[in-house]
């Protein structure tokens, strides 16, 4: 049986998109439940910026179908201020703030890295070591979080399901073998970056799944990204999904307000009935 194939785009608040991918009219606080039945994935950019409450993530919740995923980006405080150093205490405040009150409906946590952070010490590989792989794990360590969480913690899970987790550096030590198999060992996926001269530019999964970011920067993505290249993606995506491989793959087309509109092309595109090669 072929994985699942999540698309969407990263966030959801822009002005740019309002009569525009947003039917004029529409009030903003019905955005999210309008941009959830054109997608079936969504990146959460809030979580980058401060710890949210669970009462967020409920209500995030509350607006979207119930097999919608959310992928949650993890706080710019551990990967941008600490770069992982001593980020244990960080991590437990982060999962006790709300994530795991999504349920089943908990996608991949982003992890992003400035292009000045390398590969330089061991960091990453004390770090990785510390992140739990199951929402039971997650619970555990979310329990662990400091005094200035108490009275707005989120640690409990009913069920079990995955807690995954992927990377995205911006620089090209991290295009190293070794740490590509630390990263393989510990089941955590290198995103894959196109079309960011930024980017390492990863072209195997690290992982048991599959995490894209697509940029499009550059002349070729003005208008967003070219039919041609949907088409392609959407080939690739389905060949991974058969490897059993889920694939979670976001637009934050660098002309922001295309990002909506490739996303949507990608679940026509993935959707469409492959036509049969004449005889």
């Amino acid at each position: 049986m072929a994985a699942d194939i999540r698309v969407g785009f990263s966030g959801w608040t822009f002005e740019a998109w309002r009569g525009d991918f947003y039917p004029k009219g529409l009030v903003q606080k019905r955005e999210l439940e309008y941009a959830s039945r054109q997608v079936n994935s969504i990146e959460v950019n809030g979580t980058f910026y401060s710890l949210q409450k669970p009462e967020s993530f409920q209500n995030w919740a509350s607006q979207v179908p119930e097999d919608f995923v959310f992928a949650v980006k993890a706080p710019q405080y551990i990967t941008h201020v600490r770069r992982l150093k001593d980020c244990a205490t960080p991590l437990h405040n982060f999962l006790a703030s709300g994530p795991l009150s999504l349920g089943a409906r908990l996608g991949p946590i982003l992890w992003q890295f400035p292009p000045n952070v390398t590969l330089k010490d061991d960091r990453f590989e004390k770090f990785i070591k510390l992140l739990p792989h199951t929402a039971k794990d997650a619970a555990k360590a979310a329990k662990k979080h400091d005094a200035k969480m108490e009275g707005r913690a989120w640690t409990k899970v009913t069920g079990d399901f995955p807690v995954r987790h992927a990377f995205e550096f911006r620089h090209p030590s991290f295009n190293n073998a070794d740490f590509l198999a630390f990263l393989k060992a510990h089941n955590v996926a290198a995103v894959m970056t196109h079309a960011s001269a930024r980017a390492p530019g990863f072209e195997e999964a690290t992982a048991d799944f599959v995490y894209l970011r697509f940029h499009g920067e550059g002349k070729g993505y003005a208008k967003g990204y070219p039919p041609a290249e949907i088409k392609e993606w959407a080939q690739r995506f389905r060949a991974w999904a058969k490897q059993g491989k889920p694939v979670f793959a976001y637009f934050g087309t660098e002309a922001k307000a295309y990002a909506p509109f490739d996303a949507v092309k990608m679940m026509q595109e993935l959707s469409a009935v492959p036509r049969k090669r004449a005889a």
